[in-house]
């Protein structure tokens, strides 16, 4: 079979597009999706994404394989991606204001063109308790704010937040001395993340500019994780290291995070970027 595709990233954080639009299902296996990415003997990303059909009242479904072959509930950069990609398909890439309910394992997401390859995603409500999560960190109904966490020799404070996805998020001063290689996966499998995690190591420039960088749960090391970026800005809020409204610097670049008080959703604002398109027999 020959499948035609598109490459798109965000802030570097790299995606296989589908048109999967006339199938309820994903057109490949994870197995297939994991040939895919990778690097040196497929086309190279950190997970394939597939616009489905819509769900209920809904404008399109997504499902996203991980370059490892697991499925997260949800992907920030990639949803932007996602949006871009059904306004190149749709004829509506230039359309400033055009917005699409997206049905994801996490729940009903909403991004919106911005104009200038920008798209503003309403990312919802962050979920705080401690079940819904997961984690065992705290007890099921209580908040998981600066925690302590023993990964091999070394502790650290540590604030969860799920954004439909989990994350576990630690403020350190200088996120450029962390030896995310190693620490990363040993978080991400910890036995206290029943579900594993994402984790995000923070640096505070200021209350409204964080630095970041990432270990995304079955992706690795990324330039960018759109969730992780809100779950650290909703993490600095928590812990008072952060304003609503900030800036978040990722190795790929830059977003721009705002969670409500208004309504207390998150926002997020960043670019989708086109790459190529090609054909690949599966």
């Amino acid at each position: 079979m020959v499948l035609e595709f598109t490459k798109y990233h965000g802030l570097g954080n790299d995606f296989i597009l589908l048109d999967n639009r006339h199938f309820h299902k994903p057109l490949l296996t994870p197995a297939q999706a994991i040939q895919m990415c990778d690097r040196h003997f497929g086309i190279g990303a950190d997970g394939v994404i597939f616009a489905l059909p819509a769900g209920d009242n809904t404008d399109y479904t997504m499902r996203i394989f991980n370059s490892d072959g697991s499925e997260p509930e949800m992907c920030g950069n990639g949803i932007r991606c996602l949006a871009q990609f059904i306004a190149d398909l749709t004829g509506n890439k230039d359309s400033a204001g055009k917005s699409y309910r997206i049905h994801t394992l996490a729940g009903v997401m909403i991004p919106k063109l911005e104009g200038d390859g920008l798209v503003t995603v309403d990312m919802g409500r962050p979920l705080l308790t401690a079940a819904a999560i997961p984690t065992t960190l705290s007890a099921s109904g209580q908040k998981v704010i600066d925690q302590l966490l023993t990964i091999g020799e070394k502790s650290w404070l540590v604030t969860c937040v799920s954004m439909g996805n989990p994350h576990c998020i630690i403020f350190v001063d200088d996120v450029g001395a962390i030896p995310l290689e190693n620490i990363g996966p040993m978080i991400e499998h910890h036995q206290v993340f029943p579900q594993r995690t994402n984790t995000e190591f923070i640096e505070v420039v200021s209350k409204d500019y964080l630095k970041m960088r990432v270990w995304e749960r079955g992706a690795g090391i990324t330039l960018a994780c759109g969730t992780g970026a809100c779950a650290a800005v909703v993490a600095g809020v928590l812990t008072g290291k952060s304003d609503r409204l900030a800036k978040v610097e990722l190795p790929g670049g830059c977003l721009k995070i705002h969670w409500s008080e208004t309504d207390g959703r998150v926002y997020m604002t960043g670019p989708a970027k086109k790459v190529f398109t090609g054909s690949i027999h599966v």
